[in-house]
């Protein structure tokens, strides 16, 4: 049982890490920041307060990586003590639950902070 915990702890931390790194990075930037891979960010001219949106956007990066590594270490130890698999839906409502709901934010966070360019003829 111990051994499972440590494995799963140690393949949840890293992930998890990297995530609260990333928030705290976004936190910090003067730049506006990206969401999406493979997408550049907002330019500064069209992010009407940079601050607060990197800001919002860095919180809910680290969120999302504290919640990582309760959740899965909740759903392994259960699993541990009632040898119920069911257990794993904690962990994968919050990993899959919470990505969908930091697309549902910033989508908010760009209707919100990103003004948006009108084409005029």
């Amino acid at each position: 049982m111990i051994s499972t915990i440590i494995i799963c702890f140690i393949f949840t931390f890293f992930p998890a890490a990297s995530y609260v790194i990333l928030g705290i990075s976004q936190c910090r930037s003067k730049e506006p920041v990206g969401f999406w891979a493979g997408r550049k960010p907002p330019s500064k001219e069209s992010v009407a307060d940079i601050a607060a949106y990197n800001k919002k956007h860095g919180i809910m990066f680290i969120l999302y990586g504290a919640g990582i590594v309760p959740a899965v270490m909740f759903s392994v130890i259960m699993i541990e003590m009632t040898d119920v698999a069911l257990w794993i839906c904690v962990a994968i409502a919050e990993t899959v639950g919470g990505l969908l709901l930091m697309i549902r934010y910033h989508q908010y966070l760009e209707r919100k902070y990103v003004i948006q360019q009108t084409d005029k003829p």
